[in-house]
């Protein structure tokens, strides 16, 4: 097993052999999202999409996983991060895809990632580190479709098949993909998706009377994987399922398993007498005798001061309910007049896939009225990371 705080990974020393507070990670629940992204995908490659330390699971180890379970390609957003994943030793394709204009093409273009161009500029830099090295760059078209963020807009648009054209005759870059990204694909029969299908389209077309056939054509987050089998075109692109969270939940979990359990070990247990407030300002005051247990994470390990009060940790076999104020290192839980029989060292769970009872990452959303990307990439501080399943990120 190896443990990762923060984003660095490290050897595991006696002193975590028992860490205050983990993110465990669990890769076999990877494998399993992606035989069920696989299914759902047909025909069409699938990329294992690693980006933000792969949704802050460890990119390493999620890449070394997700390709093993029959993934093809990785996608990540910055060239540090795909140069990451060269350093770790993966050798499977990666596609990098939002970088800017003064990024450093030139390592890329080295380590063989692929690079995602988005405008007329981003070209002209990829097709100078091309020259510099003496070698086409391998280039992804990414085309704004509608969503209005990354991509070359429809105004950049005629100057791109210009330059791109004349970058491909002059031996520069090599086009091996078009892709452009979703704005409504946690509404599966919003129009604006067809919209986007049918620009993507047109765009191809336009590239192919360049004279230019792009390999691979994607469009295809989590959520169209699951529900839009008519968006597969040659690859999909799923991240947060891969994860095990639902891209759409009130439509399911799609058998999807949550990869990560966030814990912590019961530091200290003590009794409160009646009347007594709890935490800083006395926000809760104690209703009868109780029994509360002192957890090692708060506000600069993830948990948002502003859930104070407002959920549950599974302990000592039985939902028990935050009280006070969360603090910046700690937080505490009430366990009745009798203690419930926990004592200190005692493992309490704030998220997990349920199958011991506790909450998931989605009901910290729902209570946050934010979605669970937010919840699982914002676990840090002192907060150790631990991968069980599978082999040991190396």
């Amino acid at each position: 097993m190896t443990l990762v705080e923060g984003n660095t990974p490290r050897a595991r020393t006696a002193h975590d052999r028992d860490p205050q507070t983990e993110a465990v990670i669990d890769l076999e629940a990877i494998t399993h999202n992606v035989g069920i992204l696989r299914k759902f995908a047909g025909d069409a490659a699938l990329m294992a999409v690693i980006k933000a330390d792969g949704y802050n699971h460890g990119a390493a180890a999620v890449a070394q996983t997700a390709l093993a379970a029959g993934a093809r390609e990785l996608g990540v957003t910055t060239i540090p991060e795909a140069l990451t994943l060269r350093n770790a030793g993966i050798t499977a394709p990666i596609l990098t895809w939002l970088n800017g204009v003064d990024a450093d093409f030139v390592s890329a273009l080295d380590a063989d990632i692929e690079i995602g161009v988005s405008s007329p500029r981003h070209l002209e830099s990829v097709v100078a580190a091309a020259r510099e090295l003496g070698r086409p760059a391998t280039v992804a078209l990414k085309v704004d479709t509608g969503l209005n963020r990354n991509g070359v807009s429809r105004a950049d648009w005629p100057q791109m098949l210009t330059d791109l054209g004349a970058a491909h005759r002059a031996g520069s870059v090599r086009l091996r993909s078009v892709f452009s990204h979703l704005a409504h694909s946690d509404e599966p029969h919003n129009r604006v998706i067809d919209l986007q299908k049918q620009r993507l389209i047109d765009a191809v077309a336009d590239v192919r009377g360049l004279d230019l056939d792009p390999e691979v054509v994607h469009l295809s987050n989590s959520a169209a994987v699951l529900t839009r089998p008519d968006l597969r075109f040659d690859m999909v692109r799923p991240g947060i399922a891969l994860y095990g969270l639902s891209p759409v939940p009130e439509l399911g979990d799609f058998g999807l398993r949550p990869a990560m359990t966030l814990q912590a070990r019961v530091l200290l247990v003590k009794k409160v007498k009646a009347g007594d407030g709890v935490s800083y300002g006395h926000t809760w005051i104690a209703p009868r005798d109780t029994t509360v247990a002192l957890l090692p994470l708060g506000y600069a390990d993830g948990l948002p001061r502003i859930l104070s009060g407002r959920f549950e940790v599974q302990l000592g076999g039985a939902r028990r309910q935050a009280v006070g104020r969360i603090c910046m290192d700690q937080v505490l839980v009430d366990l009745g007049p009798d203690g419930g029989g926990v004592r200190e060292g005692d493992v309490a769970i704030f998220f997990g896939d349920g199958s011991r009872g506790e909450p998931h990452a989605q009901t910290w959303a729902d209570a946050l009225d934010t979605i669970h990307y937010e919840i699982v990439t914002g676990i840090r501080g002192r907060t150790v990371r631990t991968f069980r399943g599978g082999e040991d990120p190396k």
